[in-house]
């Protein structure tokens, strides 16, 4: 597990650090989804986040600083929620219910999720490396559930396979996020019951019957 990349704070209470961070969060993405990275000015991000930017810099050093903790707020969710399910357990139920859980947070961090891919070049190497870097570790929560399904026999791929289907889950979701304009006559639960039957049965190769699908 990649080690969080640590954001220099003046302030020392973690609460506070962490509020006021989320609040950040959620003004710079508006932002930066209307105006673009680099024609945002953290005093624009501090305005929207509801405080001055003296008080911004007391939690961030630099604009970058902030678009890396977008980036990885969509990384702690993610952990957060397929951690919550036993991925060791190697059966289609799991692997359905990571996919929901995964595609749900996506309904729900539709434009963190747009920013995060559209303006990560702006990152600083290090920054950008350990955000790609995060991005692998969600990919492999998949293919470790993959794995254990073809170990327990509910699937048949070969090593390869595994990885390049973790892959096509992952991406398969973000479709939600970057095409979501031209999917209006969907709902969510809709578009994750269809993605997950499409992907099921081209993994499987057979048609396999999906719960709601």
């Amino acid at each position: 597990m990649t080690k969080k990349r640590e954001i220099q704070s003046s302030v020392k209470d973690e609460s506070l650090i962490e509020k006021r961070r989320e609040q950040m969060i959620r003004g710079a993405v508006t932002l930066f989804k209307e105006k673009g990275f680099h024609r945002t000015t953290t005093r624009e991000i501090a305005k929207a986040a509801g405080f001055s930017i003296g008080t911004l810099y007391e939690y961030i050093r630099t604009k970058e600083d902030v678009l890396y903790l977008v980036c990885d707020s969509i990384y702690d969710e993610v952990n957060m929620r397929l951690g919550r399910l036993d991925l060791e357990k190697g059966s289609i139920e799991s692997l359905v219910k990571a996919l929901e859980q995964y595609y749900t947070l996506i309904d729900e961090m539709q434009d963190e999720f747009v920013v995060m891919y559209q303006e990560s070049k702006s990152l600083p190497k290090d920054a950008l490396r350990y955000v790609l870097t995060k991005e692998m570790e969600m990919t492999k929560l998949f293919e470790r559930l993959l794995a254990n399904c073809v170990a327990s026999g509910e699937l048949s791929l070969k090593p390869k396979e595994i990885v390049l289907a973790s892959h096509h889950l992952f991406v398969q979701g973000q479709m939600w996020a970057f095409r979501r304009w031209a999917m209006n006559d969907y709902t969510i639960q809709e578009f994750i019951e269809m993605q997950t039957k499409f992907l099921l049965q081209g993994m499987a190769g057979e048609k396999i019957t999906i719960q709601g699908a």
